[in-house]
């Protein structure tokens, strides 16, 4: 019995240390924070050339010219938050064992990051965890073909090497004028090439061939081109896209014509003619600058004996900041606010998080660019118990997360500025705290602190919260949740940031010049973030930096 008794002993110890020593592992999420490869570009005229990161579906689209092979496609940056392990498929990966199992920003010395992008690429990044990521390349190979009395777009078929050009009646298929003839994409090459001669021949035989090589490429293939006559003509069309102080406007003509486009305001009795038009086969597109904000103006594009008729638009207004100068503050216990008593709040900040365990690290201050009223004073403070960097930003504080904020980004904003300008003061401190989630950060301890202030123009689907619909929401607690700021976001349209690491001890000037990355899309909202520590979001900073800012002014 005593032996029994032993021997249940035993497998009950045994039982135990089983459980005890099952512990989940910490939820550490691997994210892509980072992408790029060789030849990357815009997908459109326009656009922007950064990667589209999804981080809710682990999916990053991004596009290359036409000049790199997609089936060997060089990675060049490859960043990932956690410090993740990256694997790679090695069924499109060129050299598996020499593919870097870090991420990385550049190509060191034996490392082979050359992948097969002519299908979906799938990654896995391993932290606790294994999150499979996908990541799609598209190739831009602009193929176009532009020729005299052209009628319609050409049909250019690249699996079939096959292009198809309509022309008018009255044009002589011996006598074939070719302005542009890119059947490779812009790198490409066109044997014989058809646009050093004054015309081409295109009546010989019931089709042309070329010989044809991508930018990529080593050999050439055979195309066939077909030129043939048609009763049929392109309309004359016009719409417009209006902004702030500028248009454009943009229609279909008649090929080998050149379009005169005319406006006038409402109030104005004489036309003016646009001198910036540019043409592209059947298509035309004019800008008007030098518009009055807010004004209703007239157009009109006449080619030849044609002409459209009239049409209307209207000028955005030139919006502004709400309290642009901090003038207004109330406070409520420990906790600053920057609006008034009895207003609605257009700013807020990261204090409410902040005052759950200390005070207020944003504040109103009697130092101002011009010695009379107030500014905002933004202070880096480590509080009980997590660092906290002082924050302001259009948009509200919406909750407290343990120790961490949900926010709801953005203000409704429609127009269109150049610019936006302020005053400022920066006391840059020692980087002295880094949070524990967030090791990718650690190497900042005792470098220099930095602030940050940046402008987003967006066109966000709205996002709700406790039946209220905000423009973004951020949640900053680390893990599966957490919801930050993406710059490379597709709905960002415009966008600037200043980022500064040195001590500005008297009032100074800033000035971001928006750069958009859309011409043809409006916003709906504005975003301005400012920052006295440039990785307050992730807890990263020194104790006693401070950021002074005032006047805040968009310029159209």
């Amino acid at each position: 019995m005593k032996k029994v008794i032993i021997y249940m002993g035993m497998v009950l110890s045994l039982a135990a240390c089983a459980i005890e020593n099952d512990i989940p592992y910490p939820i550490v999420e691997g994210a892509v924070t980072a992408f790029e490869v060789e030849g990357q570009c815009a997908s459109q005229v326009g656009g922007s050339a950064a990667a589209k990161i999804d981080r809710t579906n682990r999916l990053i689209t991004l596009s290359v010219n036409d000049l790199v092979n997609l089936s060997a496609l060089k990675i060049t940056r490859f960043e990932v938050s956690n410090d993740a392990l990256i694997e790679v498929d090695p069924n499109v990966c060129m050299s598996p064992e020499s593919f870097p199992t870090n991420g990385f920003v550049g190509v060191g010395d034996g490392q082979n990051t050359q992948v097969n992008f002519t299908d979906t690429v799938k990654f896995t990044l391993k932290t606790y965890q294994d999150y499979l990521w996908r990541v799609k390349v598209s190739q831009v190979v602009d193929r176009n073909i532009q020729v005299e009395n052209q009628v319609g777009n050409p049909v250019i078929d690249p699996i079939n090497k096959t292009a198809i050009i309509y022309v008018s009646k009255k044009q002589s298929l011996r006598t074939v004028k070719v302005n542009v003839f890119q059947l490779a994409g812009e790198h490409g090459t066109v044997i014989p090439d058809p646009t050093q001669s004054a015309t081409y021949d295109f009546s010989k035989d019931l089709y042309t061939t070329f010989m044809v090589k991508h930018g990529w490429e080593t050999t050439a293939s055979s195309w066939k081109v077909f030129v043939y006559q048609t009763d049929e003509t392109v309309a004359l069309t016009s719409n417009v896209f209006p902004r702030t102080v500028s248009a454009t406007v943009y229609g279909s003509m008649q090929n080998g014509s050149t379009p005169i486009v005319e406006y006038k305001a409402s109030s104005e009795s004489s036309w003016r003619r646009a001198t910036l038009v540019s043409t592209s086969t059947t298509s035309y597109e004019a800008e008007l600058d030098g518009l009055s904000a807010a004004t209703v103006y007239q157009y009109r594009v006449t080619v030849g004996e044609e002409q459209t008729e009239e049409k209307s638009f209207s000028t955005t207004s030139k919006l502004q900041l709400e309290n642009a100068g901090f003038e207004d503050w109330h406070q409520v216990e420990k906790l600053w606010n920057p609006w008034p008593s009895s207003g609605t709040s257009y700013w807020d900040t990261g204090n409410r998080g902040a005052t759950t365990v200390g005070d207020s690290n944003v504040t109103s201050s009697t130092d101002t660019s011009t010695g009379s009223g107030l500014s905002a004073m933004l202070q880096s403070k480590y509080i009980v118990i997590k660092f906290a960097a002082g924050s302001i930003f259009t948009g509200s504080y919406l909750a407290t997360d343990g120790t961490n904020g949900i926010l709801g980004f953005g203000r409704d904003f429609t127009a269109f500025p150049k610019r936006l300008t302020f005053e400022y003061k920066y006391t840059s401190s020692i980087v002295n705290r880094n949070h524990k989630d967030f090791p990718q950060f650690s190497h900042l301890i005792g470098k220099p602190d930095s602030c940050q202030v940046y402008i987003a123009l967006a066109d966000w689907e709205p996002e709700e919260y406790k039946g209220q619909k905000y423009p973004y929401i951020i949640r900053t607690r680390p893990g599966e949740t957490q919801h930050l700021f993406n710059v490379n976001d597709s709905h960002i349209i415009a966008y600037a940031q200043m980022t500064k690491g040195d001590n500005v001890t008297s009032w100074t000037k800033a000035t971001l010049e928006l750069e958009y990355r859309y011409t043809d899309r409006a916003p709906k909202y504005i975003l301005v973030v400012a920052a006295s520590s440039k990785y307050g979001d992730y807890f990263t900073g020194g104790d006693s930096s401070k950021l002074m800012l005032d006047n805040f002014n968009l310029e159209y």
